[in-house]
């Protein structure tokens, strides 16, 4: 398929095969998604405007309750900075947590007219595990993303600027990371969605200018 003589895409259904891109962070309580405790949750939908430009709202963030037998690893802790049992973190079940997460997400995917949500993370196969898992736990019915497929700026990071961590592809692509507030859900997923945003719409940007040469060539 020739696509730099193809209409420019402008309706979200028609960007990814009829999937909505979600980004996703997830912080745990250990690497293993069917021991490890699930800590925060937070997901930030993503939208095309009328020019076909990628855009991302404010994140929605669930803080979440161990489950029950659920591992602890304290090296991981010291790595997020979060205590479980803090007074003040207003942690729900994992049930509720992802109750929240997933209304926006439903929405969403019904407004812009796609079949479901996929997930963007930064070596998004950990937070689709993560997500599966907890999911699974619950008996959760209503889990609007694919199970398997996801988008990793991990890799797009790598292909596009040459940096597979996330502070230094986000850094790359020109814009600030502050360590102090890494490992944060909302932070990580903020960040997340401003690199596959960027990426995405400068993808858009290098089909816009071939598009606009095969034009000229061609009057």
């Amino acid at each position: 398929m020739d696509t730099t003589s193809s209409k420019p895409v402008t309706r979200m259904v028609d960007r990814f095969r009829g999937f909505l891109p979600v980004v996703v962070d997830v912080e745990t309580g250990g690497f293993d998604p069917q021991r490890d405790a699930l800590l925060e949750i937070a997901v930030a939908v993503t939208r095309m405007d009328n020019e076909g430009t990628l855009r991302f709202d404010p994140p929605v963030l669930a803080r979440v309750q161990p489950f029950e037998g659920a591992n602890l690893d304290p090296r991981a802790l010291e790595v997020t900075g979060i205590d479980p049992d803090h007074p003040l973190r207003a942690a729900v079940t994992e049930r509720e947590a992802l109750d929240m997460v997933f209304k926006p997400v439903r929405e969403a995917v019904r407004a812009s007219g796609c079949q479901r949500a996929v997930l963007v993370g930064h070596n998004a196969a950990f937070d689709l595990g993560f997500l599966n898992a907890a999911v699974n736990r619950c008996n959760h019915k209503r889990n609007p993303f694919h199970p398997f497929s996801c988008f990793d700026t991990a890799t797009l990071g790598g292909l596009a600027y040459g940096q597979t961590v996330l502070s230094r592809a986000v850094q790359a692509a020109g814009f600030d990371f502050d360590a102090r507030e890494a490992h944060s859900a909302v932070y990580d997923t903020e960040r997340t969605a401003q690199l596959f945003c960027t990426i995405v719409n400068r993808w858009k940007e290098l089909q816009d200018l071939e598009r606009d040469h095969v034009g000229l060539r061609m009057s």
